[in-house]
């Protein structure tokens, strides 16, 4: 599991990182045909809006990945370790039913609905864009399941 782990936040952090960089080229493009060109390229700005929202959405995968999500650690800190496990699991439950719910089912619905609908510049329809809600719902559930395991299996505080 942690080889699965691992291998897919490798990935995240390179497509994350491929969608900054297309994200900044777009941009930079933006400015050329705007300010130097005077014939600004409205595609473009559809698209750096995508690729944020991608870039985001990976990145909390990566963080979830990385048990790095918002938490306050008051009380598990002051607890017994037994305790302290159970609070940590009980945290990345919390992560899976949102994700399983918010994510997977919620973005799948959206994306569904959305496919009926075109983005004004690119003409391609919206649903596209939104299919990497579900997208990191899975991975977020994959994620929480082997932070959950790591948990339970780790004989120290966790």
């Amino acid at each position: 599991m942690y080889a699965l782990r691992t291998l897919l936040t490798r990935l995240l952090n390179l497509l994350a990182g491929c969608s900054f960089l297309v994200m900044v080229s777009l941009t930079c493009w933006q400015v050329f045909t705007r300010y130097i060109l005077e014939n600004p390229s409205s595609w473009s700005e559809e698209l750096v809006s995508c690729m944020f929202a991608w870039m985001s959405l990976l990145g909390a995968s990566i963080v979830t990945s990385e048990r790095g999500h918002m938490n306050i650690p008051i009380l598990a800190d002051m607890a017994r370790p037994g305790l302290r496990k159970l609070l940590r699991c009980l945290g990345e439950a919390i992560a899976f039913l949102f994700s399983l719910v918010i994510l997977v089912f919620g973005g799948t619905q959206i994306t569904k609905l959305a496919m009926g609908q075109m983005t004004s510049s690119l003409g391609v329809p919206i649903g596209v864009f939104y299919g990497i809600l579900p997208l990191c719902g899975v991975l977020n559930l994959v994620f929480t399941l082997t932070n959950i395991i790591h948990i339970l299996k780790n004989t120290e505080a966790a």
